[in-house]
């Protein structure tokens, strides 16, 4: 792990009056890009070419007088591969414009997650050491993170003989990068039908399969919940609700619109749905959960703080799914920007305009952040 006192060398650089806030150009950039608009920061987005004309083109920003009229991409830089970010010109040029990083998921996807925590020398608005955790099967992955804090999180089987209740096997998708070959089952049989019609598929692989993590299928409706954790807040509690979504899946959002009927005619590529990520939407919780929400972030937050200093910083998403008890399932954990964010963006959220009294989206509370750290001389706490 990169010595953080490098970090803050190179933040020594920095002219803090001309910060820019730089992010990959996939997942939650958009939020995070106009966050930063709305707080009077520049932006600068670094994408890869093929997919980079949302950024440079259709949300490319315009400012009259220095304000922005329209759009929210300031500046972008278009590489063949997301990787080349961490090329060392590419750093020193990042260093020069005095860009404060903010990490997605789409960063730690598409980058070597080793040269991320060792060779990435920019100031990040996060925390780095947490980034590992979020990949399933390391030795200290959000699961071992979730037991060491007594949080709850479906059971899982180890063998997929003792399968005896409805399950989710997790596991990556073979072809799609950032998705998933997840599939149900109720027993050993109908676990090896679906996997094999997956395997004959390429959905999954026998490696991936072997490797996947078998659990419990919490049968209940799923929020994601959007907290903000701020180490330099003082006076009020630091732990924030900014929002809750919920996604939209391929195929099985188009399997649950089909009458039972209709889905017993579906053919074998058919009728196993995948998991795919195509959308998100807002959602609100009963009122008499939220208190258990907060309780789920207090304990991740002071968990990360024992096993992963100096802990989380800003963004973290708990994703969950609530049982017929109104029992709360952490079943993923992001430890950055969620992926459900742009459903804020520039709106809010009903729960983060309540406690902002503005509009305010998880993009515009890390702007935010950055603003008060500069303020404050304190960007040395939100960064690593």
């Amino acid at each position: 792990m990169l010595d953080r006192r490098v970090v803050f060398d190179n933040l020594r650089r920095y002219d803090l009056g001309k910060v820019k806030v730089g992010v990959l150009a996939s997942h939650s950039a958009l939020d995070v890009a106009d966050g930063a608009i709305e707080e009077g920061f520049r932006t600068k987005l670094y994408c890869q070419k093929g997919r980079e004309k949302t950024y440079t083109d259709y949300f490319k920003s315009r400012r009259v007088n220095g304000k922005v009229v329209r759009g929210v991409v300031d500046e972008y830089r278009v590489y063949d591969r997301f990787k080349e970010i961490m090329e060392e010109k590419e750093q020193e040029n990042m260093l020069g414009e005095n860009i404060l990083f903010v990490p997605n998921r789409s960063f730690t996807s598409y980058v070597d997650l080793t040269r991320i925590e060792d060779e990435f020398r920019i100031p990040m608005v996060g925390s780095r050491n947490l980034l590992r955790s979020e990949e399933r099967g390391e030795e200290k992955d959000y699961y071992w993170l979730l037991e060491k804090a007594d949080l709850p999180y479906p059971k899982r089987i180890d063998d997929p003989v003792d399968i005896d209740e409805l399950v989710v096997v997790k596991m990556h998708h073979a072809k799609k990068k950032l998705e998933r070959g997840f599939f149900t089952a109720a027993s050993y049989e109908e676990y090896k039908e679906k996997s094999g019609k997956l395997l004959d598929q390429g959905v999954i692989t026998d490696e991936l399969l072997k490797n996947a993590r078998i659990e419990e299928y919490i049968i209940g409706p799923v929020f994601n919940f959007d907290f903000f954790y701020s180490p330099i807040e003082q006076e009020m509690n630091p732990i924030e609700l900014l929002g809750v979504d919920w996604r939209f899946e391929t195929s099985l959002d188009g399997h649950v619109r089909l009458p039972a009927t209709q889905q017993l005619t579906l053919n074998d590529k058919q009728k196993v749905p995948e998991y795919t990520v195509c959308g998100h939407n807002t959602a609100t919780v009963r009122e008499s959960l939220l208190e258990k929400g907060f309780q789920l972030a207090e304990k991740y937050v002071k968990a990360t703080k024992e096993y992963y200093k100096p802990g989380i910083i800003g963004p973290f998403c708990l994703q969950t799914c609530v049982d017929k008890d109104n029992n709360f399932f952490i079943y993923d954990v992001a430890p950055r920007v969620g992926g459900g964010t742009n459903v804020h963006m520039s709106v809010g959220h009903p729960y983060s305009n309540t406690l902002w009294r503005t509009n305010v989206s998880t993009g515009r509370r890390l702007a935010m952040e950055i603003k008060r750290a500069i303020k404050e001389d304190r960007v040395e706490e939100i960064v690593t």
